[in-house]
């Protein structure tokens, strides 16, 4: 199958150095790993829920995860499933 060029002068240059490996991430280790950590959650099947949070405590989940630079949805759910893994504990 061929593939279709719709790319510009500039893409095409990008895609090129893109294949001839000429990028080299700065990530951090650490940066590299909690990526790797959010494509698994998000590459995992998954079942949909409801719950209901206080508008308060959403608005909080919200802007946590914008520092983050995720959805919440997947911040929320990666706590619970740190909380499931036992990484996480209720303090009483």
């Amino acid at each position: 199958m061929k593939k279709a060029t719709c790319l510009d002068k500039d893409e095409m240059e990008l895609a090129k150095s893109l294949e001839n490996e000429e990028w080299v991430s700065d990530l951090t280790e650490k940066e590299r790993k909690q990526y790797e950590d959010f494509a698994h959650y998000s590459l995992n099947k998954q079942k949909r829920i409801n719950i209901r949070l206080s508008e308060r405590d959403l608005k909080k989940i919200r802007a946590k995860a914008i520092e983050e630079g995720i959805p919440y949805q997947s911040l929320i759910s990666m706590l619970i499933h740190k909380y499931s893994e036992g990484k996480v504990s209720i303090n009483r």
